[in-house]
């Protein structure tokens, strides 16, 4: 693993989208030390106040563009919070199609998030710590081998959010998809996906997984999981300035939040046929490693 997992970008330059594209797909983050769009100090202010509700199922204050709807923040700020994380979530699109136009061309805009506390120490289901290193894969939005961008904004006044990560996924999978056993019994589709047939057949509203799903989501937790991985050395301590925003391929590179509070979010599900190098997905590295189709 490189240590060169950060390229910096003083200005975003829509002429440099193939190198923008490049750089993500290979398991590297673009990093604006200074944010390209304008955050009002106001909002800022506001979102410093904020706290989540503290309901179990709602990790962060989450915002639903196609909902224009905010859950998980504490009762009585839901309508200032919706503007502002609207006005977020309209700037990180506009910016983001603005130099990576391939992708949003064919791009589902998903959900927006507030994430306000410290990683380190909250008392959640292990499988639910940010503070473990993992790869991003959602339990209720399937993505069947299109991609998860995820563009991140510290608005924490004074301190840096600080990640570790323990490498590329295609590093990762190298090393555990099929020593973990995971591979094999993602093939398969197994009791899960017969039930999950039905359902949906029956017209409740549940999430067909791919094979490819079903790896990347039991992949997910193994490496949360595996307390040998998270405690080995070897791992990339990444700084991201007060003010500064990024952008990942999150079910690309391995992360865990170590510090820092105050960090907004925005995702995209990215089309695999919008790639600079498709060969570059997981699922097509999952793919070459089983030696079939996961789709």
């Amino acid at each position: 693993m490189t240590p060169s997992l950060i390229e910096a970008v003083d200005a975003p330059r829509p002429g440099d989208e193939d190198r923008y594209r490049r750089v993500l797909e290979e398991g590297r983050i673009l990093l604006f030390p200074r944010t390209p769009f304008a955050l009002a100090e106001e909002d800022c202010a506001l979102l410093l106040r904020q706290r989540p509700s503290g309901a179990g199922y709602h990790k962060n204050i989450a915002y639903r563009p196609t909902e224009d709807r905010v859950t998980g923040a504490a009762g009585g700020s839901e309508e200032g919070l919706a503007r502002v994380l609207r006005e977020y979530s309209r700037s990180v699109v506009q910016l983001t199609s603005s130099i990576l136009p391939s992708y949003a061309a064919r791009w589902r805009v998903d959900f927006a998030s507030f994430r306000s506390e410290e990683e380190a120490g909250r008392e959640l289901p292990l499988r639910s710590r940010n503070d473990l290193v993992h790869v991003d894969a959602f339990p209720t939005r399937p993505t069947r081998g299109d991609r998860i961008l995820r563009v991140f904004t510290n608005v924490n006044p004074e301190a840096p959010r600080v990640w570790a990560s323990g490498g590329t996924f295609e590093e990762l999978a190298a090393r555990f998809a099929t020593a973990s056993g995971l591979l094999p019994r993602s093939r398969r589709a197994g009791v899960d996906g017969a039930l999950r047939r039905l359902a949906r057949a029956a017209g409740l509203p549940v999430a067909l997984r791919s094979p490819y799903d079903r790896f990347m989501l039991s992949f997910h937790h193994y490496l949360k999981e595996n307390r040998a991985f998270q405690e080995e050395g070897g791992k990339i301590t990444l700084r991201f300035p007060a003010g500064s925003t990024w952008m990942v391929f999150t079910d690309m590179v391995s992360h865990a939040v170590l510090a820092g509070r105050y960090a907004l979010e925005q995702t995209f599900i990215v089309s695999r046929e919008s790639l600079a190098l498709p060969e570059k997905a997981p699922i097509a590295i999952l793919e070459r490693i089983a030696g079939v189709s996961l789709r």
